[in-house]
Protein backbone atom coordinates (compact mmCIF):
# COMPACT_ATOMS: atom_id res chain seq x y z
CA UNK A 1 0.00 0.00 0.00
CA UNK A 2 2.92 2.44 0.65
CA UNK A 3 4.34 2.07 -2.67
CA UNK A 4 0.70 2.93 -4.42
CA UNK A 5 0.74 5.64 -2.16
CA UNK A 6 4.07 6.80 -3.38
CA UNK A 7 3.09 6.34 -6.86
CA UNK A 8 -0.32 8.06 -6.36
CA UNK A 9 1.60 10.79 -4.94
CA UNK A 10 4.03 11.01 -7.99
CA UNK A 11 1.61 11.66 -10.47
CA UNK A 12 0.42 14.56 -7.90
CA UNK A 13 3.35 16.26 -8.14
CA UNK A 14 3.74 15.85 -11.85
CA UNK A 15 0.69 18.05 -11.97
CA UNK A 16 2.34 20.67 -10.72
CA UNK A 17 5.13 20.41 -13.05
CA UNK A 18 2.93 20.23 -15.91
CA UNK A 19 1.20 22.99 -15.39
CA UNK A 20 4.52 23.20 -17.29
CA UNK A 21 7.93 27.50 -16.01
CA UNK A 22 12.97 42.95 -10.72
CA UNK A 23 11.47 46.20 -10.14
CA UNK A 24 7.88 46.36 -8.97
CA UNK A 25 6.18 49.88 -10.10
CA UNK A 26 2.48 51.27 -9.13
CA UNK A 27 -0.04 49.94 -11.51
CA UNK A 28 -3.55 52.10 -12.65
CA UNK A 29 -6.54 50.22 -11.60
CA UNK A 30 -8.10 49.85 -15.04
CA UNK A 31 -7.21 47.46 -17.27
CA UNK A 32 -8.72 48.64 -20.68
CA UNK A 33 -8.51 44.62 -22.06
CA UNK A 34 -10.69 41.99 -21.15
CA UNK A 35 -9.88 38.33 -20.30
CA UNK A 36 -10.61 36.75 -23.65
CA UNK A 37 -8.11 39.64 -25.19
CA UNK A 38 -5.34 38.85 -22.99
CA UNK A 39 -5.56 35.37 -23.25
CA UNK A 40 -5.43 36.11 -26.78
CA UNK A 41 -2.46 38.30 -26.69
CA UNK A 42 -0.87 35.38 -24.51
CA UNK A 43 -1.52 32.58 -27.13
CA UNK A 44 0.38 34.82 -29.84
CA UNK A 45 2.99 35.37 -27.71
CA UNK A 46 3.46 32.08 -26.61
CA UNK A 47 2.93 30.67 -30.52
CA UNK A 48 5.77 33.23 -31.13
CA UNK A 49 8.47 32.13 -28.38
CA UNK A 50 7.66 28.52 -29.63
CA UNK A 51 8.88 29.44 -33.50
CA UNK A 52 11.94 31.21 -32.40
CA UNK A 53 13.20 29.26 -29.15
CA UNK A 54 14.63 26.13 -30.92
CA UNK A 55 17.36 25.18 -27.97
CA UNK A 56 18.27 25.40 -24.79
CA UNK A 57 19.79 24.06 -21.80
CA UNK A 58 19.42 24.20 -17.84
CA UNK A 59 19.93 22.78 -14.82
CA UNK A 60 16.93 21.43 -12.04
CA UNK A 61 17.14 20.56 -8.25
CA UNK A 62 14.57 18.40 -7.60
CA UNK A 63 13.99 17.84 -4.06
CA UNK A 64 10.62 16.08 -2.56
CA UNK A 65 9.67 15.60 1.30
CA UNK A 66 7.34 12.89 2.42
CA UNK A 67 5.72 13.18 6.22
CA UNK A 68 2.92 9.89 6.11
CA UNK A 69 2.35 6.03 6.11
CA UNK A 70 5.61 4.58 6.90
CA UNK A 71 7.62 7.35 8.16
CA UNK A 72 9.24 10.51 6.32
CA UNK A 73 10.99 10.25 3.81
CA UNK A 74 12.98 12.70 1.50
CA UNK A 75 15.08 12.70 -1.86
CA UNK A 76 17.03 15.39 -4.33
CA UNK A 77 18.58 15.13 -7.57
CA UNK A 78 20.31 17.81 -9.75
CA UNK A 79 19.49 17.25 -13.58
CA UNK A 80 21.04 18.37 -16.68
CA UNK A 81 18.01 19.01 -19.52
CA UNK A 82 18.27 20.43 -23.00
CA UNK A 83 15.79 20.94 -25.15
CA UNK A 84 15.65 20.60 -28.80
CA UNK A 85 12.86 22.07 -31.24
CA UNK A 86 10.24 20.58 -31.76
CA UNK A 87 9.96 17.96 -29.27
CA UNK A 88 12.84 16.25 -28.24
CA UNK A 89 14.01 16.99 -24.11
CA UNK A 90 16.86 15.04 -22.02
CA UNK A 91 17.62 14.71 -18.65
CA UNK A 92 21.42 13.63 -17.62
CA UNK A 93 21.03 13.09 -13.55
CA UNK A 94 24.29 14.88 -12.11
CA UNK A 95 23.84 13.97 -7.77
CA UNK A 96 20.98 11.92 -6.58
CA UNK A 97 20.66 12.09 -2.78
CA UNK A 98 17.90 10.28 0.18
CA UNK A 99 14.92 8.34 -0.58
CA UNK A 100 15.98 5.59 -3.94
CA UNK A 101 12.08 4.81 -4.13
CA UNK A 102 11.26 8.30 -4.06
CA UNK A 103 13.86 9.02 -6.75
CA UNK A 104 12.87 5.93 -8.25
CA UNK A 105 9.19 6.36 -8.09
CA UNK A 106 8.47 10.08 -7.97
CA UNK A 107 11.65 11.92 -9.21
CA UNK A 108 12.29 9.60 -12.00
CA UNK A 109 9.04 9.19 -13.08
CA UNK A 110 8.85 13.14 -13.09
CA UNK A 111 11.32 13.42 -15.87
CA UNK A 112 9.48 10.69 -18.08
CA UNK A 113 6.43 12.20 -18.00
CA UNK A 114 7.86 15.52 -19.05
CA UNK A 115 9.06 13.46 -22.12
CA UNK A 116 6.27 12.04 -22.75
CA UNK A 117 4.12 15.79 -22.48
CA UNK A 118 6.07 16.74 -25.42
CA UNK A 119 3.94 14.79 -27.61
CA UNK A 120 1.71 16.93 -29.86
CA UNK A 121 -1.18 16.02 -28.61
CA UNK A 122 -0.31 15.89 -25.08
CA UNK A 123 1.03 19.37 -25.41
CA UNK A 124 -2.20 20.66 -26.89
CA UNK A 125 -4.74 19.21 -24.37
CA UNK A 126 -2.41 21.19 -21.41
CA UNK A 127 -1.78 24.19 -23.58
CA UNK A 128 -3.19 27.98 -21.93
CA UNK A 129 -5.60 28.38 -24.78
CA UNK A 130 -9.03 29.43 -25.06
CA UNK A 131 -9.71 25.91 -26.04
CA UNK A 132 -9.07 24.97 -23.05
CA UNK A 133 -10.00 27.75 -20.46
CA UNK A 134 -12.34 29.98 -19.61
CA UNK A 135 -10.35 33.48 -18.67
CA UNK A 136 -11.84 36.29 -16.42
CA UNK A 137 -10.16 39.34 -15.52
CA UNK A 138 -9.64 39.94 -11.59
CA UNK A 139 -7.19 42.85 -11.42
CA UNK A 140 -3.90 44.26 -12.62
CA UNK A 141 -1.10 45.07 -10.28
CA UNK A 142 2.43 45.51 -9.33
CA UNK A 143 4.28 41.86 -9.78
CA UNK A 144 8.15 40.96 -9.68
CA UNK A 145 8.35 41.48 -13.24
CA UNK A 146 7.01 44.96 -13.09
CA UNK A 147 2.90 45.59 -13.82
CA UNK A 148 0.73 42.50 -14.55
CA UNK A 149 -2.95 40.93 -15.26
CA UNK A 150 -4.66 38.96 -13.09
CA UNK A 151 -6.66 36.45 -14.68
CA UNK A 152 -9.41 33.86 -12.95
CA UNK A 153 -8.53 30.61 -15.16
CA UNK A 154 -11.03 27.70 -15.23
CA UNK A 155 -11.09 24.54 -17.42
CA UNK A 156 -13.11 23.44 -19.71
CA UNK A 157 -13.70 20.26 -18.29
CA UNK A 158 -12.65 18.01 -15.71
CA UNK A 159 -8.85 16.86 -17.13
CA UNK A 160 -5.76 15.61 -15.30
CA UNK A 161 -3.98 17.95 -17.95
CA UNK A 162 -6.03 21.02 -16.59
CA UNK A 163 -5.58 23.46 -13.57
CA UNK A 164 -7.76 25.76 -11.95
CA UNK A 165 -6.53 29.39 -10.20
CA UNK A 166 -5.04 32.38 -10.56
CA UNK A 167 -1.99 33.08 -13.36
CA UNK A 168 -0.54 36.96 -13.40
CA UNK A 169 0.32 37.57 -17.31
CA UNK A 170 3.21 40.40 -17.50
CA UNK A 171 1.58 43.53 -18.98
CA UNK A 172 3.83 44.37 -22.31
CA UNK A 173 5.03 40.96 -23.37
CA UNK A 174 1.83 39.08 -21.96
CA UNK A 175 3.77 36.51 -20.55
CA UNK A 176 2.93 34.35 -17.50
CA UNK A 177 4.71 35.35 -14.63
CA UNK A 178 3.58 33.31 -12.10
CA UNK A 179 0.43 30.76 -11.39
CA UNK A 180 -1.02 29.47 -8.10
CA UNK A 181 -3.81 27.00 -8.98
CA UNK A 182 -4.74 23.02 -7.86
CA UNK A 183 -5.49 20.29 -10.26
CA UNK A 184 -8.85 20.23 -12.29
CA UNK A 185 -9.18 16.69 -11.70
CA UNK A 186 -7.74 14.52 -8.75
CA UNK A 187 -4.73 12.54 -9.93
CA UNK A 188 -5.19 9.55 -7.40
CA UNK A 189 -7.60 8.05 -4.43
CA UNK A 190 -4.88 8.58 -2.87
CA UNK A 191 -4.48 12.19 -3.01
CA UNK A 192 -6.77 14.57 -0.51
CA UNK A 193 -5.62 17.94 -1.86
CA UNK A 194 -2.97 19.63 -4.31
CA UNK A 195 -1.84 23.22 -4.74
CA UNK A 196 0.90 24.43 -7.31
CA UNK A 197 3.02 27.37 -7.42
CA UNK A 198 4.56 28.45 -10.27
CA UNK A 199 7.51 31.12 -10.94
CA UNK A 200 9.22 32.14 -14.18
CA UNK A 201 11.79 34.56 -15.23
CA UNK A 202 13.11 36.02 -18.17
CA UNK A 203 16.47 34.84 -20.07
CA UNK A 204 17.29 37.18 -23.01
CA UNK A 205 13.96 37.14 -24.79
CA UNK A 206 12.36 34.40 -23.91
CA UNK A 207 10.35 32.73 -20.34
CA UNK A 208 11.23 30.02 -18.76
CA UNK A 209 10.00 28.51 -15.56
CA UNK A 210 11.87 29.68 -12.27
CA UNK A 211 10.51 28.09 -9.61
CA UNK A 212 7.87 25.26 -8.90
CA UNK A 213 6.50 24.36 -5.53
CA UNK A 214 3.70 21.71 -5.13
CA UNK A 215 2.11 20.51 -2.06
CA UNK A 216 -0.05 17.43 -1.43
CA UNK A 217 -1.97 16.10 1.18
CA UNK A 218 -2.41 12.77 1.87
CA UNK A 219 -5.94 11.18 2.24
CA UNK A 220 -4.83 8.72 4.89
CA UNK A 221 -2.82 11.65 6.95
CA UNK A 222 0.50 13.07 6.01
CA UNK A 223 1.64 15.09 3.33
CA UNK A 224 4.17 15.89 0.53
CA UNK A 225 6.38 18.57 -1.15
CA UNK A 226 7.95 18.96 -4.44
CA UNK A 227 9.99 21.70 -5.22
CA UNK A 228 12.23 22.41 -8.38
CA UNK A 229 14.87 25.22 -8.83
CA UNK A 230 15.59 25.85 -12.56
CA UNK A 231 18.81 27.66 -12.85
CA UNK A 232 21.54 28.05 -15.63
CA UNK A 233 19.65 28.63 -18.63
CA UNK A 234 21.43 28.45 -21.80
CA UNK A 235 20.12 29.35 -25.31
CA UNK A 236 21.56 27.54 -27.70
CA UNK A 237 19.51 27.75 -30.65
CA UNK A 238 17.06 30.23 -32.27
CA UNK A 239 15.03 30.63 -35.30
CA UNK A 240 16.45 33.10 -38.05
CA UNK A 241 14.15 36.60 -38.39
CA UNK A 242 12.16 35.29 -41.47
CA UNK A 243 10.56 32.45 -38.97
CA UNK A 244 10.21 34.61 -36.20
CA UNK A 245 7.89 37.16 -38.59
CA UNK A 246 5.94 33.79 -40.02
CA UNK A 247 4.65 33.26 -36.11
CA UNK A 248 3.50 36.50 -35.57
CA UNK A 249 0.83 36.08 -37.88
CA UNK A 250 -2.35 35.56 -36.38
CA UNK A 251 -3.80 32.22 -37.12
CA UNK A 252 -6.59 32.10 -39.41
CA UNK A 253 -10.49 32.16 -37.97
CA UNK A 254 -11.41 29.94 -40.72
CA UNK A 255 -9.75 27.18 -38.34
CA UNK A 256 -12.74 27.63 -36.08
CA UNK A 257 -15.03 25.25 -35.81
CA UNK A 258 -17.74 27.46 -36.94
CA UNK A 259 -15.87 28.44 -40.08
CA UNK A 260 -14.60 24.70 -41.19
CA UNK A 261 -13.52 26.65 -44.64
CA UNK A 262 -9.63 26.83 -44.07
CA UNK A 263 -7.07 25.34 -45.81
CA UNK A 264 -5.63 22.03 -44.16
CA UNK A 265 -2.13 24.01 -43.75
CA UNK A 266 -3.86 27.01 -42.27
CA UNK A 267 -5.39 24.59 -39.24
CA UNK A 268 -2.42 22.57 -39.15
CA UNK A 269 -0.53 25.63 -38.32
CA UNK A 270 -3.53 26.82 -35.91
CA UNK A 271 -2.73 23.43 -33.93
CA UNK A 272 0.27 23.78 -33.17
CA UNK A 273 -0.37 26.11 -30.34
CA UNK A 274 1.92 24.48 -27.11
CA UNK A 275 2.34 26.47 -23.97
CA UNK A 276 5.96 27.29 -24.78
CA UNK A 277 5.99 28.13 -20.91
CA UNK A 278 5.56 24.09 -20.08
CA UNK A 279 9.15 23.78 -21.64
Amino acid sequence: MRNRSVVGLGIALYLGVWVSLAAQTQAPAATGLSGDEIAARLEARNREQTQALQGFEGVRVYRVDYHGLGGSKDASMTVRMSFQAPDSKSFIVVEQEGSKLIADRVLKKLMQSEQEAMEEENRRRSALTAENYGFAILGYESCAAGSCYVLEVKPRQASKFLYRGKIWVEAKEFAVVRIEAEPAHSPSLWIKKTTIEHEYVKVGDFWFPAKNRTESQIRLGGRASLTIDYTSYKITSVAAPDQREAAKRPRSSACRASDPSGTAAECAEAALDPLSNMK
